[in-house]
């Protein structure tokens, strides 16, 4: 976990790495326990708290339980958690409206806050000689005195046909960070097992969705929008692994102002506005309108950035995630402007859904709760 449970001086025990993407995390589960408990996937972002439950029987998944919950205005204010008692409270409220009976859950940090570094290490250490060499080569690497973060690392493989080094995926986060998201999960009753990172969070996800495509993914590159309330984060996956991310500033919340200012309306009046409707018949062709073709503008912008920084210069399909992909006709939109076809992204497309969940509302929310599911499917991971 990154949080209580790395730190500087790390267990002679490899960490803990999820299913078939390469997400560094580690679990208290795994490290004190053979069998570990089932996670409550929470996702945190400036706008609302996603809570997810999930089951598995066999290899098929089931959504049990979910809830969406408002977060107060600023709790949460450029990636970081402000108010950590109304963050706490936002997420009490949606584990009881869930009805979730779950309390270990998993979280996850934005990857603007980690530090990721990919270093070359002499293949066959053992263990304990690879943690010290890693060390050794964080202190030069991280910006920060090693007993103010907590770090894990992965070991990718070889750095070539043939070589006798490894690759070895080294992530770092500083411990201030960490503690508010585990200070909230203890703030709402809950006990934190693991603390991800959002990209890979995202990925794990990810995972379910390719298996519905030609050749399981591979031999594709995909790009995942997400458009969320103040932040875009584009991550590019080829043969399923994450290539490339990085975010952008754009979001549903000028969306949300723009109906505050037009209408005269409240922050919070114009959020419900935005998802319930009722605003006058202008709104469609002053303000939304003009919002899509900027979220379009966006995605077009966040690409060329990608090609210009990689050696890709072209991709095969968009998933459109988040809030802002809830719009109805945004991915025929973004198909016509960017000129690649985009889908919706729904990893429950392939669970079934206990009687309790409604499948029209998930499917809405569905593009939302990428992270949280990503989350979720970590407490089935071996």
């Amino acid at each position: 976990m990154l949080g209580k449970l790395l730190a500087k001086k790390k267990s002679s025990s490899p960490p803990e790495i999820g299913g078939e993407s390469s997400s560094i995390f580690a679990t208290f589960g795994k490290l004190v326990a053979k069998k570990k408990p089932p996670l409550l996937g929470i996702d945190i972002s400036a706008s609302s708290v996603k809570v997810l439950e999930l089951s598995m029987s066999g290899e098929h998944y089931r959504v049990e339980r979910y809830a969406v919950e408002p977060m107060p205005q600023n709790a949460m204010v450029e990636h970081s958690i402000t108010e950590v008692e109304q963050v706490a409270a936002a997420m009490g409220r949606a584990v009881k409206r869930s009805g979730s009976r779950l309390k270990h859950v998993a979280l996850a940090v934005p990857g603007s806050h980690v530090i990721s570094k990919v270093l070359a290490m002499p293949m066959g250490l053992s263990d304990r000689d690879l943690q010290t060499q890693i060390e050794m080569e964080a202190d030069r690497h991280i910006p920060y005195p090693l007993d103010e973060v907590n770090m894990d690392f992965y070991v990718l493989g070889p750095t070539s046909e043939g070589s006798d080094q490894v690759n070895v995926l080294l992530a770092a986060c500083r411990k201030e960070i960490v503690d508010d998201y585990v200070a909230v999960a203890e703030g709402a009753g809950l006990t934190p097992l693991v603390v991800d990172i959002e990209t890979y969070a995202i990925e794990n996800a990810y995972s379910l969705i390719a298996r519905n495509m030609a050749g399981g993914g591979m031999e594709k590159t995909v790009v995942l929008m997400d458009v969320g309330a103040t932040t875009t984060t584009i991550n590019v996956m080829h043969n399923n692994r994450s290539v490339y991310t990085r975010d952008h500033t754009f979001g549903g919340r000028q969306l949300t102002e723009e109906i505050q200012r037009r209408y005269g309306l409240s922050y919070e009046e114009a959020g419900l506005a935005k998802k319930q409707g009722g605003l006058p018949d202008n709104y469609q062709t002053d303000v939304l309108r003009p919002f899509m073709e900027a979220m379009c503008q966006e995605i077009m912008r966040a690409l060329q950035f990608f090609y210009s920084s990689s050696p890709f210069n072209s991709v095969d399909q968009i998933l459109l995630a988040g809030g802002c992909s809830q719009i109805p006709g945004i991915e025929e939109l973004v198909s016509a402007r960017v000129g690649v076809p985009a889908v919706v992204a729904n990893p429950f497309s392939i669970m079934s859904l206990a009687s309790r969940i409604k499948p029209q509302m998930l499917s809405a929310d569905a593009p939302s709760l990428m992270i949280s599911c990503g989350l979720a499917l970590r407490g089935f991971e071996q």
